[in-house]
């Protein structure tokens, strides 16, 4: 799994845990955002961009996006669940790895590409409750521009 950073380019996980982890201590005593939002696309194939956004909290941030392609044609309840556990995936292991290193204080956030508008109302109760199940804050349309902004840009 390789990531894409805007300024760095190609990045494994580790690199973007380790650059992550020198953005956060260049100033330590700021307030930090960790978000991790999943989009997709439905072509001939579906198109999944997973994003990792790192927020200096009215100080700008950081963006990592991993791109991912697959076969076939799923209904737009299977790519919601996907992309939902595709942001808990990421967002768990960037977790683990900070608790290792004692940091447990870190505001993890999972943006989801669903809203009180469109077809995917019906859905939101469904994968708040995965997220909020495994410990992460979630957020839905229209605060989830982490899926919705971010990781859409890399769809198209």
């Amino acid at each position: 799994m390789y990531f894409i950073s805007p300024t760095k380019g190609r990045l494994s996980f580790n690199q973007v845990f380790r650059d992550i982890l020198c953005f956060v201590n260049e100033y330590p005593e700021d307030k930090y955002k960790l978000i991790v939002g999943t989009d997709s696309q439905l072509r001939e194939d579906v198109c999944y961009v997973t994003a990792i956004v790192i927020l200096r909290e009215g100080k700008g941030g950081r963006f990592y996006y991993f791109k991912e392609r697959q076969k076939g044609k799923i209904s737009l309840k299977q790519r919601i669940f996907l992309e939902t556990a595709r942001s808990l995936e990421v967002a768990s292991r960037l977790a683990g790895k900070f608790t290792t290193i004692g940091v447990t204080d870190l505001n993890v956030e999972i943006h989801l590409d669903v809203g009180q508008q469109g077809k995917t109302k019906e859905i939101i109760r469904e994968v708040v409750g995965m997220v909020t199940g495994s410990g992460f804050d979630a957020r839905i349309k229209p605060d989830s521009y982490g899926a919705s902004t971010v990781a859409d840009k890399f769809t198209k």
